[in-house]
């Protein structure tokens, strides 16, 4: 292992040492929007995520960049898990049981996920700051201002592109992604 990499690692490991209680109230965050048989818990998907920051080499520019991108990682966690989880279901040499209807209202959670996944994927390509503005607001908890800061923007313009933003998701995925 090269000097360098040994200083990546350092980076990364000291950066989660600090962000770990914040990063926790996220992954409960992101755990309360799924399904209660849901198989990872908070600190799994937390631990997860940490070994894919660890294992990817990435340098964070400073704490908010490492946070974002710990948040994004959790939640493409749950999307590939959710995704497996659909495929899983999906299996055509299973015999139904008279339970599976209860099973199927669990996965419409797993559904909705994989449904903003897909919209937020779209919207990368329309407008990246608005789909990192999402990323920060929704997803890694940020207030406006700490997105704001984050992204490099003035408060006044987040305010303006989440505005924006919550209108385009609403209208592709009929719901209020504040929950309200």
């Amino acid at each position: 292992m090269s000097h360098e990499s040994d200083n990546e690692q350092t980076e990364t490991d000291l950066l989660f040492q600090l962000a770990y209680a914040e990063l926790h109230e996220v992954a409960c965050s992101y755990m309360q929007r799924e399904r209660d048989s849901h198989t990872l818990s908070p600190t799994a998907l937390l631990n997860e995520a940490y070994i894919r920051l660890a294992g990817s080499g990435s340098r964070f520019r400073d704490y908010d960049h490492f946070a974002a991108t710990a948040a994004t990682v959790m939640r493409h966690i749950l999307v590939n898990h959710a995704k497996a989880k659909r495929t899983a279901k999906r299996g055509k040499d299973w015999i139904k049981s008279p339970l599976d209807h209860l099973a199927d209202q669990y996965d419409s959670r797993a559904g909705d996920l994989v449904a903003l996944d897909a919209a937020l994927e779209q919207l990368e390509l329309v407008d990246n700051l608005q789909r990192r503005l999402v990323d920060l607001r929704f997803f890694a908890g940020f207030t406006m201002e700490q997105a704001a800061d984050a992204l490099g923007i003035s408060a006044r313009s987040a305010y303006y592109e989440w505005a924006h933003v919550r209108a385009w998701l609403r209208q592709q995925l009929a719901v209020d992604i504040d929950g309200q």
